[in-house]
């Protein structure tokens, strides 16, 4: 039986229980350990595929194609497991799941209830993500006191009664606020929580508290008291301005320690080596960028976190520090991209979807054509790019995407049903097709052109990257937008699909994109080739601003 650490939050949301998880899994993972991460998400959706950015934040893709919540991008950023759909489970899943039992006739005829059926659906799920590793850590998604959170609640606390504490351990994250006026730091939230926690059946053995300053002896021994948690399980959760010194002040805390002698793991010291490389050069950087990141969620920008997380990561590799300029493709589209993306060392576009906004990432791809910037383009910014190119040096006019415009004369991005028929007429998509059917998904392998600069900076012939997209370059204008100058990179495997498009260096510095999602992959231990890559052009250019956009406008004239 793997023993599990379960990670419970209190008080309110957004706490941070997914660093905090992630930051413990990091060092056990450090002391020679084989760590797994599952997160548990209470809400009935089946996956946050289908919901809104501006709501939910990023949805993040697994090898496998999973489309999960945001903090297991944070467990693969920490630890080196790969993980996958069944480390992603909702309350829609399980359901969904119990249901198909229930109709195909497995629970022979009787009274599906929430216990056991929901619960042992659910604890069936934690056993099968969590099997065959050292330990597993297992968030719990909202609040304590949440109706929707009490089945995995309950199923939690039938684990530990079945397994013991040495093979279940609970571990509760709460807030101990910083009143100002009183001048004080406050217990009786994290008190409230645990007496919560304690009339579902589950008594905490570590209290993890966020607080915006160090928690004092004297508050530590308060809520150790309150709460019947040893005073040493009480661990200070300061606000930092680095995520990834989190690792490094749990265990300045003995958190690891407690974690080994509670559940009785085989483990040797912590080698902390490669995140103290990592904090040291957060703290010490040699220099610093500006990238202008061009989206149509900025305001959200959960939305991006993958994306700059991954920018940051590519800083690291230099010692470069990176200034995010967060831009609303909108307000591109109506300002203009050469007011808008003034004083920016990068362009970077992301992925989205839908026509909003859509002209502004065309427009700040163009800025970057025409003028020399680092352009790096993720999905829809490839996709952007490719629209650009088509129409002002193609000069196929009006040309788009089918997404944005089924009229258009050069659909040169379209759904695959859309130009790859027999007949080679077009085919519109069905206007009902299911949103979460029909999307290209998870790791797919791709083979670089050589002498390119994508071969150059992933340094092998075939690479595998994670996708999430519905519309492709359209290959019936491969020759033509070849011919124009542009270069395909990089190709699915079979040769089919367009992966990867650059401009040629004597023309331009630095001007790639990919229909994948290279942030996904990305770690602060070991970056990305094409986020170091774009960094390091970023810093080509700071260095000899204004020389880049004169020899281009030479070239091009």
């Amino acid at each position: 039986m793997t023993p599990l650490i379960f990670v419970t939050g209190g008080v309110v949301s957004s706490l941070g229980k997914g660093i905090a998880a992630a930051s413990l899994a990091a060092i056990l993972e450090a002391r020679g350990l084989r760590v797994t991460m599952m997160k548990l998400d209470p809400y009935i959706n089946v996956d946050p595929g289908t919901m809104s950015p501006f709501q939910h934040g990023e949805v993040y893709v697994t090898d496998d194609g999973a489309e999960t919540d945001l903090d297991l991008g944070h467990y693969e950023r920490y630890v080196r497991t790969r993980l996958g759909r069944k480390n992603s489970i909702t309350t829609g899943r399980i359901y969904e799941n119990v249901i198909r039992k229930e109709r195909r006739g497995d629970y022979l005829g009787g009274t599906v209830q929430v216990i056991p059926h929901i619960t042992d659906e659910i604890k069936r799920g934690i056993f099968d993500a969590t099997d065959g590793f050292d330990v597993g850590l297992v968030e719990i998604g909202g609040t304590v006191g949440d109706i929707e959170s009490l089945p995995f609640l309950e199923a939690i606390r039938q684990i530990r009664t079945e397994r013991g504490p040495d093979k279940a351990l609970f571990m509760h994250l709460t807030l101990v606020p910083f009143i100002a006026a009183a001048g004080e730091l406050k217990t009786k939230p994290t008190q409230h929580s645990v007496k919560e926690l304690r009339s579902i059946g589950i008594q905490p053995d570590i209290l993890i508290c966020r607080s915006e300053q160090p928690l004092p002896d004297s508050e530590r021994r308060k809520i150790a008291l309150f709460t019947s948690v040893s005073e040493r399980a009480v661990i200070s959760a300061v606000d930092l301005d680095n995520i990834y010194k989190m690792p490094a002040r749990f265990q300045e805390q003995g958190l690891d320690d407690l974690i080994v002698e509670r559940l009785k793991l085989d483990a040797g010291p912590a080698d902390m080596a490669e995140w103290d490389a990592v904090v040291d050069a957060a703290e010490h950087p040699v220099d610093e960028v500006t990238i202008g990141i061009i989206g149509k969620y900025v305001d959200h920008q959960d939305a991006y976190k993958s994306v700059a997380e991954a920018l940051k990561h590519g800083g690291l590799r230099q010692r470069t520090r990176i200034n995010l300029k967060w831009l609303e493709s909108s307000d591109v589209e109506q300002r203009g991209a050469d007011v808008a993306l003034e004083g920016v060392d990068g362009i970077l576009v992301p992925g989205g979807f839908g026509d909003r906004g859509f002209e502004g990432k065309v427009a700040g791809a163009r800025h970057a054509r025409e003028s020399g910037i680092p352009y790096f383009g993720i999905c829809y910014g490839m996709q952007a790019a490719v629209v650009d190119y088509a129409r002002a040096v193609a000069g196929l006019e009006g040309a788009n995407s089918t997404e944005n415009d089924k009229a258009t004369p050069h659909p040169v991005i379209g759904l695959i049903t859309e130009w790859r028929t027999a007949s080679g007429e077009v085919e519109r998509r069905n206007e009902d097709s299911d949103l979460g059917g029909t999307m290209r998904l998870g790791l797919q392998e791709q083979r670089l052109k050589p002498g390119t600069l994508a071969r150059e900076l992933y340094g092998k012939d075939v690479v595998g990257e994670r996708h999430r997209h519905r519309y492709e370059f359209n290959n019936r204008y491969r020759t033509q937008l070849e011919d124009a100058g542009l270069v395909i990179s990089a190709k699915s495997m079979d040769d089919l699909l367009v992966e990867m498009i650059e401009l040629p260096r004597d023309v331009h510095p630095w001007f790639l994109a990919c229909q994948a999602h290279p942030e996904f992959l990305s770690t602060p231990r070991d970056g990305h080739p094409l986020f170091v890559g774009f960094i390091r052009a970023a810093r080509e250019y700071k260095a000899n601003a204004g020389q880049a956009g004169g020899l281009l406008k030479e070239v091009q004239a």
